[in-house]
């Protein structure tokens, strides 16, 4: 098996594939993602809760099990680290280490609001994750990621520079969501010499895996992308069905028997 960091390619990005529950990691390496992501978001989806209200111990819990269940590496989604002190990001990193994760990303809002940390503070928390991941004695890839364009409150440049800050602190990876073209990740991919992860949300889900290869990212993660997408079907088939009594949607539903063998 390829290791995480190996697949991490400039300019020949994987995509990381992120679920929600065994059945969809199970389902997603048996068309073929070579790694599985968490995402805080959809993993709140099948609990009933918002995103950012779930505990760090639950949030283990959960990318253990993933873990188990699949042959591929896995990448835990793990907001802030869980904690605004330094010495709690670089615990989250050590306890992802002993539940098998092969990497983390860690970002720099102050959870659960929407303001970011200071730069001289979300660097001295990715330094201390950092420095947490290099003492484990085994691999393990660390993702430094900065919300501001995602949250709009800053822009491309400043991004740009917490990442760069980001980067000298000794983070392993790169990620900005939010970026609104593809000349802006360029950019990005341009300013560092880290590999740089893409999110594939507006307006990218319209580009191809090709033109965002071009830039030279080296990863395309989904976030809680996909478990919307089942979430819109679920949404438009219960509309139906609930306030018109219509049950046509259900006959897009995927084969019984086609699930079982991705989960057998």
């Amino acid at each position: 098996m390829t290791s995480f960091r190996d697949l991490h390619q400039p300019g020949n990005p994987f995509i990381l594939a992120n679920a929600w529950d065994i059945g969809s990691a199970k389902m997603l390496v048996a068309m073929g993602a070579q790694a599985i992501g968490t995402s805080s978001a959809a993993h709140g989806f099948t609990l009933g809760v918002p995103d950012a209200n779930v505990p760090r111990d639950q949030a283990l819990a959960h990318a253990q099990d993933l873990v188990a269940a699949v042959n591929v590496p896995v990448s835990g989604d793990f907001e802030n680290g869980y904690g605004d002190d330094p010495d709690i990001c670089a615990e989250t990193v050590r306890l992802s280490a002993e539940a098998g994760l092969a990497g983390i990303c860690i970002e720099d809002t102050a959870l659960p609001g929407s303001d970011p940390y200071d730069v001289a503070l979300a660097s001295e928390r990715m330094r201390a994750a950092a420095s947490a991941a290099k003492a484990l004695g085994k691999d393990f890839f660390l993702v430094g990621r900065t919300d501001v364009l995602l949250l709009e409150t800053e822009p491309l440049d400043r991004a740009i520079a917490r990442l760069q800050a980001f980067e000298a602190a000794g983070v392993d990876g790169l990620y900005a969501p939010g970026v609104k073209s593809l000349e802006d990740l360029k950019a990005i991919v341009d300013a560092t010499s880290l590999p740089v992860n893409a999110l594939a949300i507006a307006p990218f889900q319209s580009v191809p895996l090709s033109a965002l290869a071009k830039t030279g990212i080296a990863r395309v993660s989904l976030g809680s992308a996909l478990a919307r997408a089942t979430q819109r079907t679920l949404h438009d088939a219960a509309k139906a069905m609930l306030e018109d009594g219509d049950f046509s949607l259900l006959a897009h539903g995927i084969s019984g028997d086609t699930v079982d063998k991705m989960l057998s």
